[in-house]
């Protein structure tokens, strides 16, 4: 990566019809070709966000991520190196009944594919690349996917600078901002639940998130630092849940629980367990790891992980 480089963000947006997949393309007006819908990252953006953002603005279709299936690195005219970050995103029957797309200015029309005809008439190699990585997902019998999304709280005060119950340490001002800021990054992904410790610092990250959902923070103290340090937490219960529950959930937790609920994810899927749970876990305050998991294909395991810093 260099200071100069674009970046961008993008899918494959998906469905099934009758039982066969297809994939969405979009025709460029000003371009006129055939590509993948993407766009470049707005200010203060995530990948994710505009991922999400540009899909919607290109199509008209409102999707939640699901697994990343690559990034492509190409010069531009200017030299400068531009960097698409790619996920997959299903595109349920409800958004597509909730598009109101029109041809305009930028995009010609949107078109509904077979893979193999996309692959044909993609314009660009780097697009039939992260086309076919998607693929590799689907030959694997990974389609439909979600995410449990482990967060650390954001920045605290610091345990030396206060005086009462470690539970009751609350976020600093940057630790607010990060909490803000994580909302569009987490909203990218689906999430309808947040379930968070019962610590202060930690209901008060997810809490932006929550309200702009619309729903309430389940608190529980099995995700909890104290009960973590007297022996007594119990992030297998909570994990065991949410993969039977099959949705899109935040668990909000802290530093030192953190590689215990990523080995209890490996455990409980019959994943591998090895150093990218170590990588996964080691976050800093405000950041996050994405665990993508099969919805149709338990024995899949851990399908991809990726992680998140804080924005600010």
């Amino acid at each position: 990566m260099t200071d100069t480089a674009v970046y961008a963000a993008g899918g494959v947006v998906w469905r099934l019809v009758d039982g066969k997949l297809h994939v969405l393309v979009v025709h460029r007006t000003a371009y006129a070709d055939l590509t993948l819908p993407k766009g470049k990252v707005e200010p203060g953006e995530s990948l994710a966000e505009t991922a999400a953002r540009e899909i919607f603005e290109e199509t008209g279709i409102r999707v939640a991520l699901g697994v990343p299936v690559g990034v492509s690195k190409y010069r531009l005219p200017s030299k400068r190196q531009k960097i698409v970050h790619y996920w997959s995103a299903e595109a349920t029957d409800d958004a597509i009944r909730a598009s109101t797309f029109v041809p305009n200015k930028e995009i010609a029309a949107v078109e509904w594919l077979t893979p193999r005809k996309a692959l044909a008439r993609l314009s660009y190699p780097v697009d039939i690349e992260i086309l076919e990585n998607f693929l590799a997902f689907v030959d694997d019998g990974i389609l439909a996917t979600f995410p449990i999304i482990v967060l650390r709280h954001g920045k605290a005060v610091a345990r030396e600078d206060w005086s009462g119950p470690d539970a009751e340490r609350p976020l600093t001002d940057r630790g607010r901002r990060q909490a803000k800021a994580a909302v569009g990054p987490l909203r990218a992904f689906g999430v309808r639940k947040v379930i968070s410790s019962d610590a202060v610092r930690c209901a008060d990250t997810v809490a932006p998130l929550a309200k702009a959902l619309r729903t309430q923070v389940r608190t529980t103290a099995a995700l909890s630092q104290d009960a973590w340090e007297a022996g007594t937490s119990d992030p297998r219960s909570v994990i065991g849940k949410r993969i039977r529950a099959h949705k899109p959930v935040v668990l909000c937790s802290h530093g030192p629980v953190l590689p215990d609920i990523l080995s209890e994810l490996a455990l409980a899927t019959g994943t591998l367990r090895g150093s990218y749970l170590g990588s996964a876990s080691a976050l800093e305050t405000g950041a996050f790891s994405v665990v993508h998991l099969s919805a149709t294909n338990p024995g899949s395991g851990i399908v991809a992980i990726e992680t998140h810093e804080p924005k600010v």
